[in-house]
């Protein structure tokens, strides 16, 4: 038989205090006495109490929950930013709720969770937004933050590595290394992260007289695989390959492997993001490490300032990332 859940009334009542002073105990942020507090919280303990966060946020039109969207649950580098998302949310007071979209487009069908457990704001990671999804959450005043891409479409916050200063600052890198062969593999070509990544390695490169073949690689696995097998056995294989994530950067060491092609003697593989596997011994992956826990710091307090109002018009923050030298680069002068 399952057994009974205790209520509020029974906490107040062993706690000698009101059923209003327990539910402020239990609302992160509350105004409440130490004594009182500490009364409540030992009763709950004895009795074996857990508070209802579904039925007080019904009680006090505030959930505290936050929803995030993702898609690409394949790419290790966003499993973590889930992870670290809700370790800092929860250190807020805020609860996470996660959706998976199946498209590169969240559909309106895919916010309904979101609505019908009225979150109070909403993060989006490696989906894209429509305007019929931004004017259904602006309608429900659901704020929305772009976490590691912004659009140009309309106004939303975003938090974002500067991807584009990211790519000059690869280009330049590999110059001096003495590669003069370039290759970047994209990621998908719809989203603000591969462009500025490209745009910027190709600013840095055009000047020099070189011009770095593209292949797309969609940001997985077998993209990257692919598309550096389609480079390395062309006409004219290059001797540098700049991936715009390291999951692809990894299947384009092993599509090399495969081919007997050395790394980094015949070609060097550049990553971004800097995920775990990138350190792995079997690929020693040389890679531009994005800011993440600024980033998650920098969105969570943009979104729960928009929460409690205090925002003026839409916050946008770019932050620098830095370069992790391993093994997959060449350091010598060809």
């Amino acid at each position: 038989m399952r057994k009974k859940q205790v209520n509020a009334m029974e906490v107040a009542r062993l706690a000698g205090v009101s059923q209003s002073t327990v539910s402020r105990v239990f609302t992160p942020g509350s105004n409440v006495s130490e004594k009182a507090r500490r009364r409540v919280l030992e009763a709950a303990k004895e009795l074996g109490y857990r508070p209802n966060a579904l039925a007080r946020g019904l009680i006090m039109n505030k959930t505290n929950m936050i929803g995030l969207v993702m898609g690409d649950i394949q790419n290790p580098f966003y499993p973590e930013i889930l992870d670290k998302f809700t370790k800092g949310l929860r250190e807020k007071g805020y609860h996470l709720l996660f959706v998976q979209t199946k498209n590169d487009e969240i559909q309106p069908n895919e916010i309904s969770q979101f609505l019908e457990y009225n979150v109070e704001g909403v993060i989006v990671t490696d989906a894209l937004l429509s305007s019929n999804v931004v004017s259904h959450f602006s309608e429900n005043n659901i704020p929305v933050i772009l976490f590691n891409r912004y659009t140009k479409d309309f106004s939303c916050h975003f938090v974002c590595c500067d991807n584009y200063s990211a790519g000059k600052e690869i280009g330049e890198y590999l110059v001096q290394q003495g590669h003069r062969r370039f290759a970047y593999i994209a990621g998908r070509m719809n989203t603000s992260t591969s462009r500025d990544r490209e745009k910027g390695f190709r600013e840095v490169l055009g000047p020099k007289g070189i011009e770095p073949v593209t292949e797309i690689g969609n940001y997985t696995y077998e993209g990257g695989y692919q598309a550096a097998l389609r480079l390395l056995t062309g006409d004219h294989p290059p001797d540098a390959i700049f991936c715009a994530n390291d999951i692809m950067a990894l299947g384009a060491i092993d599509a090399a492997k495969s081919l007997e092609v050395s790394i980094p003697e015949d070609v060097s593989v550049m990553g971004f993001d800097d995920i775990t596997m990138a350190s792995w011994p079997p690929y020693s992956l040389t890679t531009w490490q994005q800011p993440v826990d600024e980033m998650i710091k920098a969105t969570i307090h943009t979104l729960v300032n928009e929460i409690e109002g205090e925002n003026e018009g839409p916050i946008s923050v770019l932050l620098p990332g830095s370069l992790i030298e391993r093994c997959s680069v060449s350091t010598f002068k060809k």
